[in-house]
């Protein structure tokens, strides 16, 4: 049965998103100076031989020393004063973007400490699995110099899959405390307790997080694989959107799970990183001897490394993102057919716009390039022409 809300929930607000897309205007300038400043940096390092002159000091301090003359040591040291660098000179545009700005537009609710205190956990889980990944590229690149590609990639399915299944019981609880929904949200937990049992999809529970210590704006997820997954609930979601909304909402996320749409995610971007690693692969080739260094295995090219692996990112962005629209309209579509709620669906979008200053009807280049899920419109409009009386039944998981 279709709720009725009052204009002011079921319509976008005009001032709201005029914010929006001011907001938005803001972030694609702030995108694009990180990028150039990015840029910048690599091309120093490769232009004025800072790579070389890095490399000697190590190798120098290291001399006296035969213990940290190791190539993990070396590389682990390279890597810190590269990214550390590279961390400092970012730091004031990614304060700026990321505390003053959604300070300035109302959506923070976080306090300058709590801000530094998630940099510098994300910095520390970050640099860890980073020089992780980093320490084992570079070991195929000395064992194994024309295949460490296939290497890298096949290590790289191996580790996102194991951070997709223990992130939500290792890494997201550092930021935020998972509860139980609990008496007060009883009927809820029920409802959609039944929803994932109609779909198939098995869970270890029902939890809501602490969103509100950092932001206004709303959100849910189901995430986790096999034993590990879980819905989750912002706690402004619980105390903003109604049940049948909340509902829609996490009949979403269950169609992405229904959809294996984090494993074929998974798959994507396994493919897609062998053919960036190729690339690399060639391009150290042709870039380490035109450079001057050692060869592909030579630490001091990573910035040669990083260069080509950030192009080829660039390059395939909307690419990904095209597929990853086409999941997300699935997903849409799926979470229509299982409730039969299309009024509900529309006012959950038109609220999450209004209450995340989400920008609903973007430019089409922008959305091509920088969107992963449908326009805000696009899906506001799909929930509204749904008719349950006449839409067939809701059809198998597809997959590509």
């Amino acid at each position: 049965m279709s709720t009725f809300l009052p204009p002011s929930e079921s319509e976008l607000d005009p001032a709201r998103q005029e914010q929006a897309r001011h907001y938005a205007r803001l972030e694609r300038r702030l995108m694009l100076l990180d990028l150039a400043l990015g840029s910048a940096y690599l091309l120093t390092w490769l232009a004025g031989g800072w790579s070389q002159r890095l490399k000697a000091a190590l190798q120098a301090l290291s001399a006296p020393y035969p213990y940290l003359d190791h190539p993990w040591l070396q590389v682990a040291g390279f890597a810190a004063v590269f990214f550390g660098l590279l961390f400092l000179l970012d730091l004031p545009l990614n304060f700026y973007s990321s505390y003053v700005l959604p300070k300035r537009f109302g959506l923070s609710t976080q306090s300058l400490s709590g801000w530094l205190g998630d940099l510098l956990k994300s910095g520390l889980i970050g640099g860890l699995l980073g020089l992780l990944v980093l320490e084992v590229i570079y070991a195929v690149l000395r064992a194994a110099p024309q295949t460490w590609w296939l290497w890298a990639a096949a290590f790289l399915l191996l580790f996102n899959v194991l951070l997709a299944n223990l992130a939500p019981l290792l890494l997201m609880p550092l930021f935020y405390k998972f509860t139980p929904l609990g008496e007060a949200y009883a009927d809820l937990e029920a409802r959609l307790l039944r929803l994932a049992e109609q779909a198939g999809v098995s869970l270890r529970g029902v939890y809501q997080f602490d969103m509100s210590r950092r932001t206004k704006a709303a959100n849910a997820a189901l995430t986790g694989l096999g034993n590990t997954r879980r819905i989750l609930l912002g706690d402004t979601l619980l105390r903003e959107f109604s049940p049948d909304e909340i509902e829609t909402v996490l009949a979403h996320e269950l169609a992405h799970h229904l959809h294996k749409d984090i494993p074929l995610g998974i798959a994507v971007q396994s493919l897609l990183t062998l053919l960036g690693l190729y690339l690399a692969s060639v391009g150290l080739k042709v870039g380490t001897a035109a450079l001057g260094f050692a060869g592909p295995a030579d630490f001091a090219a990573l910035p040669l490394f990083v260069l080509v692996i950030g192009l080829y990112s660039l390059v395939t962005l909307p690419l990904g993102n095209a597929y990853s629209r086409w999941r997300e309209r699935l997903a849409d579509e799926y979470a229509l057919h299982a409730t039969g709620n299309g009024s509900a669906f529309a006012s959950a979008m038109t609220r999450l716009a209004n209450q995340n200053l989400a920008e609903a009807d973007p430019e089409p280049w922008v959305e091509f390039l920088l969107h992963s899920h449908p326009a805000l419109n696009k899906r506001i409009a799909l929930a509204r022409q749904f008719s349950p009386v006449s839409e067939p039944a809701p059809p198998p998981a597809p997959n590509p």
